[in-house]
């Protein structure tokens, strides 16, 4: 069964302290929904239309673990926290093996 992954990219972070105050309950979300950190940061080297900043990809055992883990209580718990602090491309992806 393929494995499902976030990627994240963030296109600018406009209140780092709401990043910060983001990533505290969202770690344990994340976890408690079967999340593996595999990037988080870290140095970037931008092609084509990429944006080098900072990045974020976690590891699910499946598609539907990552969906759901999205939609947990606890993470949305950590968007609120998050509101307006970053914009991002976010999006649930499904793997090929």
């Amino acid at each position: 069964m393929p494995k499902g992954y976030w990627v994240s990219v963030y296109r600018t972070i406009s209140a780092p302290e709401k990043l910060a105050a983001y990533n505290k309950p969202a770690a344990p979300a994340v976890k408690a929904g079967g999340g593996r950190v595999l990037v988080r940061g870290g140095r970037v080297v931008a092609h084509d239309a990429g944006i080098a900043e900072r990045s974020v990809l976690i590891e699910f055992d499946t598609f539907e673990q990552a969906v759901a883990a999205h939609e947990s209580v606890a993470y949305q718990e950590a968007l609120v926290a998050l509101s307006d602090g970053v914009e991002r491309d976010f999006r649930s992806v499904e793997g090929i093996d």
